[in-house]
């Protein structure tokens, strides 16, 4: 994964193996955030609309350069002016919880990794004043946060990401056709999967969310071993979703797999740019701070 426009040609990323080992999630995710912000000299919301829209009270980490002082004067309490695109932007973070995201040939899964962008992104939104929800999906959707803005949504997000992996199999569309049924009005959505499911379920899912005309950026979280299948001697494969299972030389079949795998990658890759879809595929071993910066530069495309 690239940056095209990274933080600072200085700034100090951290190790993933090192965020990982922080066990509360919301804290994982504040880290992250936080690290994210060093390399940045201003909020990435500004410059984006400077049309008023309306008031809401402030809360702690507003940025106070947006209190209103005059309304303080009169009223004796702190109120920030919101923009329209503060206002508009719902976000629903739409996250593969199969038995596929469980993999890992590092310390940690895809599963934890992925659930770590989900939070960041949460923890990020949440802070900004965005309306931010979440839903879980396997082979159908399992659990619903709508997107809300208001006192222990983020709390109610991280609970929500706690629940372990489960179902046999994944299936994206069915997840993308729900947020697009949730979003009633121009939203963003952003998909966290390995998307090792058949392309046509994909693309039927993501034909629907841009129809409907949601701005969505598609995160492909994939292990280093599931790109190159670097693995010595041969060993006892399972299937996590079939619980399959096959002895095999992985030697003998890289050259194949690996031919397959990049295959199926360039077609997810070919079906967003189609519709019109920010990608962005993160191996696990990446720094969580990148994903960051490639969700805002995908925002300010859009704006």
């Amino acid at each position: 994964m690239t940056s095209p426009e990274p933080t600072s040609a200085k700034a100090p990323f951290m190790d993933p193996r090192v965020v990982m080992s922080i066990r509360s999630l919301e804290l994982r995710a504040k880290v992250v955030v936080e690290g994210f912000r060093t390399g940045l000299n201003k909020s990435p919301r500004h410059g984006f609309s400077v049309e008023f829209s309306e008031y809401r009270q402030y809360a702690q980490g507003d940025d106070p350069r947006f209190l209103d002082w005059k309304l303080y004067a009169r009223t004796d309490r702190s109120y920030i002016r919101l923009f329209e695109d503060e206002t508009n932007l719902r976000c629903y973070i739409v996250a593969d919880y199969s038995r596929s995201m469980s993999f890992g040939s590092l310390e940690y899964t895809k599963h934890d990794y992925a659930r770590t962008i989900a939070a960041s992104l949460s923890w990020m939104l949440n802070r900004q004043g965005d309306a931010v929800g979440l839903s879980l999906f396997d082979e159908r959707v399992r659990m619903v946060v709508p997107a809300r803005y208001r006192p222990g949504q983020l709390r109610r997000i991280m609970v929500t990401l706690e629940e372990p992996t489960s179902g046999n199999e994944t299936n994206p569309a069915q997840a993308l056709e729900h947020a697009a049924q949730r979003l009633k009005r121009r939203g963003f959505v952003v998909l966290i999967s390995d998307l090792l499911a058949p392309v046509e379920q994909f693309e039927a899912g993501l034909k629907l969310l841009r129809g409907c005309g949601h701005d969505v950026v598609v995160f492909q979280v994939l292990d280093p071993v599931e790109l190159n299948l670097n693995i010595d001697g041969p060993r006892l494969f399972e299937d996590l979703e079939t619980n399959q299972k096959i002895y095999a030389d992985p030697q003998d079949s890289r050259s194949t797999f690996v031919k397959r795998i990049t295959e199926h990658n360039e077609a997810v890759q070919a079906v967003c740019e189609k519709l019109g879809a920010a990608f962005v595929r993160t191996v696990t071993n990446e720094p969580l701070e990148l994903v960051l910066s490639e969700f805002l530069h995908a925002r300010r495309v859009r704006r």
